[in-house]
């Protein structure tokens, strides 16, 4: 397993933000930089996740473009009603 090379970045902040991190900090017995650290790394987990909803999102788009197959709102409406009452059945096939 290859050990994480860190690098120094340098993060200017208004006075208020610096402030209220050094109070979360010390709410949370953490240092700063690591209210800092862990703030950065959830946003760019979460906005890496909104990323790859978006990018499935415009692939499925482009493949409703060239192919024209889709389900209706409810074909899709009365599949997620069985799944919701515990019914495993498969998805609704895809039509033009």
């Amino acid at each position: 397993m290859a050990a994480n090379v860190l690098s120094t970045t340098t993060l200017k902040v208004d006075r208020e933000i610096k402030e209220r991190v050094k109070r979360l900090a010390d709410a949370r017995h953490r240092t700063p930089h690591r209210v800092m650290l862990d703030a950065i790394s959830e946003y760019v987990e979460r906005e890496e996740k909104r990323e790859a909803f978006r990018q499935e999102g415009i692939r499925a788009w482009d493949e409703y473009q060239l192919t024209g197959l889709h389900v209706t709102h409810d074909e899709a409406d009365a599949w997620l009603a069985k799944l919701e009452d515990s019914q495993d059945v498969e998805p609704p096939a895809c039509h033009v």
